[in-house]
This record gives structure tokens, C-alpha cells and sequence, in this order.
């Protein structure tokens, strides 16, 4: 059943195949054992894709609450021992999960002897039903969803630049002289770069409108720019820590607090009593969690 749910999901034997763990072969030899048994034809195939019959469909819709079933009950031995055991699938940004996850990961798994990790590091959405991953890092605005989010401490940014750029174009003293300035913009996967950036001074928020001639979607690429004394960048404060105390870059406006990003630990409700992931969530509350937010409660987003 498994088999063919991820087949008529996704579309092929390949890539059911890919996330199953097995053969295309064998994933074949699974749908046809069900149609044997059932008399019918589940999949019309074609050589590119696979489309669900009129039965076919009925009978994935019961599939999928069958697994669900199965699932809960698989996970009961898990809800009643405490040990966390089995693999775990995250998905988180690049520069996140590069930077400022991988010690907690790799001290969770010297915690967690039994618990396999399967970390996809990604700036795209991320669908974790669809794709099948357990628990995921948002940075930004939350959509709208069924998920269960878990508030952590927000992403923190600097505003930095190389001595050589500051030199040569001068030291800003406010923000709003940023708009004299080359501004380095990182580009999202969903939307344009951030033209406004937001500081913080006491009470009062200062915004400006920034601009400049190069975007970039991937973080090492912008602090080769700065590095290399050709604008300000904004980027997250773990990622730049580094060259921030070698003094290859210096912080600008030290009197203003810079931007910050929210950030959230989401998955799926039916998931969040299994010990790996309850285990994990209190771990990533513990090393993340929001400042005067000792016991942050879960909420759907």
C-alpha cells in the first residue's frame, strides 16, 4: 500500500522509488501484487507517468487513512518508552542549518544514540506531508497552515562591511545614510530581495530604503562581495561572526540594533508525540528558545 501511495503521490515508480528506499523494480512488484489480489487496475501507465484508475483513486484515499493508522500505531511503543530511536527528517534554510543548527544537531545525536538524522538544507518551502520530512526551521512570516509552530528566539542580522569599502565611501552614522551606500541584497526563493531594512534605535524604529546593482541567493557569495570592499551586507550574525572578530569586516551602525528575522520549529500535529521529535523539539527550545519565553506552548499556524 505504501507503494503505491507514494507512486500515484508522485507520480513515477523512480521517484517513489527514491523516497522509499527501493528499486523502481520492486516498488512495480508492489502495485502489481495489489492488483492481482484486488482483480483490478490501480495505475494507468504510460512511459512517463503513472494516473490512478476510478478504483485506483478510491482505494488510495483508503490507503492513505490505512498508513495513517498504521503509523499511530507503530509510534504507540515509542510514546510509551521515552528512548528516542529511528530516523528523523528535518528540513531547514542552508545558511541556518550550516551555521548556526549543526551543533545542536551533532550534540543531539551524542545525546541520542539510537536517533538516525536525515537533515535536507534548502532556502525553497519545503511541503513536509508532501515531501515527508517531520519537522522543519521557517525564518520569516508564517503562512497560513495546518502545522504546528513552536515560536523560537528570532534570526539575528548584522550590517557589516570590509575597512577597505568604509575607507574609500565612508562610515554611515544613521541609517538613512545607507542610501548613499552599495547594499548588498540576498534574493529568496520566493520572493525579491529586501529593499527596506529596519533598525532598531531604543523605542523607535528607523527604516530605510536600500538598493544595489548585485543580488545574490546564497550567503557565502555575498560576504565574498563585502570581503572583497564592494558594499554593506546584511547577513545572519552566526554566519559572519568569523570574520566579524579577524576584523575582515566591521560592524556599521553599533548604536542601532539591526534586523532580525522570526523564526519557528514546525511539523505536523499527529507527529509531535513520538519521543524522537518530542525529544527533539525540547532540545531545539533549549538551545533557540526566545528570551523571557521559558515554556513556550505549541500553536497552529
Amino acid at each position: 500500500m505504501n507503494a503505491f501511495v507514494m507512486a500515484a503521490e508522485l507520480g513515477s515508480y523512480a521517484r517513489a522509488a527514491e523516497r522509499l528506499n527501493m528499486s523502481p523494480q520492486m516498488v512495480a512488484k508492489h502495485v502489481t501484487a495489489l492488483e492481482q489480489r484486488l482483480g483490478a487496475r490501480l495505475l494507468n501507465r504510460t512511459t512517463r507517468r503513472q494516473s490512478l484508475t476510478e478504483l485506483g483513486g478510491a482505494y488510495y484515499e483508503r490507503c492513505k487513512h490505512i498508513l495513517t493508522e498504521a503509523e499511530a500505531a507503530d509510534s504507540l511503543a515509542q510514546i510509551m518508552n521515552d528512548t528516542p530511536r529511528g530516523k528523523l527528517r528535518i528540513t531547514a534554510p542552508v545558511t541556518f542549518g550550516s551555521y548556526s543548527l549543526m551543533p545542536l544537531v551533532t550534540q543531539f545525536l551524542r545525546d541520542h544514540p539510537d536517533v538516525e538524522i536525515d537533515l535536507h538544507l534548502t532556502d525553497r518551502f519545503v511541503d513536509l506531508v508532501e515531501e515527508g520530512y517531520e519537522v522543519a526551521f521557517r525564518i520569516g512570516p508564517l503562512a497560513t497552515t495546518s502545522l504546528t509552530a513552536r515560536p523560537l528566539a528570532p534570526y539575528q542580522l548584522v550590517a557589516c562591511a570590509a575597512p577597505a569599502y568604509l575607507a574609500k565611501r565612508g562610515v554611515p552614522r544613521v541609517p538613512a545614510d545607507l542610501e548613499q551606500h552599495e547594499c548588498l541584497g540576498y534574493v529568496f526563493w520566493s520572493r525579491p530581495a529586501d529593499r527596506e531594512w529596519v533598525f532598531q534605535h531604543g523605542s523607535v524604529a528607523h527604516a530605510v530604503q536600500v538598493s544595489s546593482r548585485l543580488q545574490v541567493n546564497e550567503s557565502r557569495a555575498l560576504m565574498s562581495a563585502a570581503l572583497d570592499g564592494f558594499g554593506i551586507v546584511l547577513g545572519p550574525e552566526d554566519f559572519l561572526r568569523g570574520a566579524l572578530e579577524r576584523a575582515e569586516l566591521v560592524r556599521v551602525l553599533p548604536g542601532f540594533a539591526p534586523p532580525s528575522r522570526p523564526m519557528h520549529l514546525v511539523y505536523t500535529a499527529n507527529r509531535q508525540r513520538t519521543a524522537k521529535l518530542r525529544h527533539f523539539v525540547d532540545a531545539v527550545v533549549r538551545h533557540f528558545g526566545r528570551e523571557g519565553f521559558s515554556n513556550p506552548t505549541d500553536t497552529t499556524c
